[in-house]
């Protein structure tokens, strides 16, 4: 598998995916809540029908490799190569018609991130990374992502998707990072992160993540210049509590208040 070769196929994967979702967008779909008690968590016929389409193509082209993805578990998640899949991360603002949400493909190698990709097709937007470097194509044309410089903590602007997915506890530690910022906004799911790629946002605190909910954004956050850990300061690749940030410096503020 060439560098030529893997950047095709997954350019493939993303145009797939598109093609199956856009024609739900917008429209009337049946939604199922596949979450506990007390817990609205979607799933559209749309999800559904990206992802099998996803699994097909790597199981035509890389019969070997595994597969975890959100909405069918896992295939060989101890292959040496695993694609991570989530069809539409952000299906809230998918079913409500908002267009802040993307799909996610990843591959690891050993267990290790090795290339991602966030992929809006109804903007026609793309968002990749290998942890070296990361890209951005779209509408505003094809150049680098760099992840911005910010001096403090006060200086900062702050994402997460919304502090009632949070247990109490956690909301406490967030909310203590939120009132030294600048300027916090909720909202973005996995458009947030990608936003931290391009330099327009400094940090993003998110709790309760999947796997698939953040693999496939190491690279790009990583290969941006960005830095994405666990709350205890560790690798994030499990999900849970998630801290990305473009300034190493705001990182380590912004963990210190969260694990006070």
């Amino acid at each position: 598998m060439t560098a030529v070769d893997f950047g095709s196929f997954v350019e493939e994967l993303a145009a797939k995916s598109g093609e199956v979702i856009l024609p739900f967008f917008r429209t009337s779909l049946s939604i199922d809540n596949k979450g506990t008690v007390g817990r609205f968590d979607p799933v559209t016929a749309a999800d559904r029908a990206a992802e099998a389409a996803m699994r097909a193509l790597i199981h035509k082209a890389f019969p070997e490799h595994g597969i975890i993805g959100e909405e069918y578990g896992s295939e060989h998640p101890d292959a040496e190569y695993v694609w991570v899949l989530d069809p539409i991360d952000g299906t809230k603002s998918f079913i409500c018609g908002m267009p802040a949400w993307g799909t996610l493909i990843g591959l690891t190698r050993f267990g290790k991130p090795v290339f991602g990709t966030m992929h809006q097709p109804f903007l026609g937007e793309s968002f990749t990374g290998d942890g070296e470097a990361a890209r951005y194509r779209g509408p505003a044309g094809d150049r680098e992502l760099c992840v911005r410089p910010c001096a403090a903590l006060d200086e900062a602007v702050l994402f997460t998707t919304s502090p009632l997915l949070m247990s109490e506890q956690d909301r406490g530690a967030f909310r203590r990072v939120e009132q030294r910022v600048r300027l916090s906004r909720y909202g973005g799911d996995c458009y947030a992160y990608c936003m931290l790629a391009a330099g327009h946002i400094d940090l993003v605190i998110e709790t309760e993540l999947k796997p698939h909910d953040i693999v496939p954004l190491v690279p790009i956050i990583t290969g941006a210049g960005g830095v994405l850990t666990a709350w205890d300061g560790g690798p994030a690749l499990s999900g849970g509590r998630v801290l990305a940030a473009g300034d190493r410096v705001v990182h380590a503020a912004a963990l210190k208040l969260l694990q006070a």
